[in-house]
């Protein structure tokens, strides 16, 4: 399975040689022009076919050894989900999405009533 880490290079980070730091085996690095983390630059995100990915801002340099630990266990992880997201240093305060790779049910399945507020 391949997983990709993408940054984002209209971020500080994107525009310099971070990514070529990110090269980890077993991982796809791309780059992309806007992922709509302006807010909170620089953006980075991890994704895998199947697995929850996950998006994270506001990363300087300093946040690299998380990064590279977080692709790690990533990589190794069935489905991209975790129990404790304290294993992953200071990315637990960057985290701006975690959207899931496989979904509990389909809307239509779901009874009306069950989506009303």
């Amino acid at each position: 399975m391949t997983h990709t880490i993408t940054l984002c290079t209209t971020c500080p980070l994107g525009q310099g040689d971070f990514a070529a730091q990110l090269a980890l085996p077993g991982y796809a690095v791309r780059l992309t022009e806007c992922m709509s983390g302006c807010t909170k630059p620089s953006t980075i995100a991890f994704r895998a076919a199947g697995k929850t990915a996950y998006l994270f801002g506001q990363i300087t340099a300093d946040d690299l050894a998380d990064l590279i630990a977080f692709a790690k266990a990533y990589q190794t992880s069935a489905n991209g989900t975790f129990a404790d997201a304290r294993i992953f240093g200071e990315l637990r305060h960057k985290a701006i999405a975690r959207i899931p790779g496989e979904y509990v049910a389909d809307a239509t399945s779901v009874p009306h009533s069950a989506l009303d507020p």
